[in-house]
């Protein structure tokens, strides 16, 4: 691909993302509940990550809650979008980085995209907890089970669909030759 034509063809795929990004909460009904424990914004920042690079999976992960929270409504703005934008964005861009570092941009083996899920997911988390601390101390006070509780605890279910639905589909789109060299 030209450069011009790669460009494009990144920023078009960044769009899409972040169109899925808004609309996949959409499939828990807008309950925050099941929204918190499946975690449907964060598997367009994973998958930016994976197949356009940490730049893109930065861009969609911090955008996506944000503008979303403006245009919707939800997540609130502040404090939940804000802290989100901080931990979509390291999850995209985690997730880009150490893939492409430790793997290759081309090997898409199971194992290499879960290990990679699963740092990405630590770095993430640990994000999470940084930016809620931050955020939610000019309000009150953020514990250490308030971190486990909110970070591991309340999300295991969309952690562990993560675990399982975004190697599936990372894969499934090289066998099709739907990822290509960027």
């Amino acid at each position: 691909m030209k450069d011009n034509t790669k460009k494009l063809y990144k920023l078009s795929l960044t769009a899409m993302f972040i169109a899925i990004g808004w609309l996949l909460p959409f499939l828990t009904g807008q309950v925050p509940e099941i929204g918190s424990m499946l975690l449907p914004m964060h598997i367009p920042a994973f998958l930016a990550g994976f197949i356009l690079g940490p730049f893109y999976g930065l861009l969609v992960g911090f955008i996506t809650p944000l503008t979303r929270a403006l245009v919707f409504g939800m997540p609130p703005l502040y404090p939940v979008a804000t802290i989100m934008a901080f931990e979509l964005a390291t999850y995209g861009f985690v997730a880009g980085f150490i893939f492409k570092v430790l793997f290759g941009k081309f090997k898409f083996q199971y194992v290499n995209i879960l290990v990679t899920l699963i740092i990405a997911m630590l770095c993430g988390r640990i994000v999470w907890g940084i930016a809620s601390f931050v955020i939610l101390s000019l309000n009150g006070t953020f514990t250490l089970q308030m971190f486990l509780s909110g970070a591991f605890v309340t999300a295991w279910p969309g952690i562990i669909l993560q675990l399982i639905l975004i190697p599936m589909i990372i894969q499934g789109l090289y066998r099709a030759n739907l990822i290509k060299k960027l």
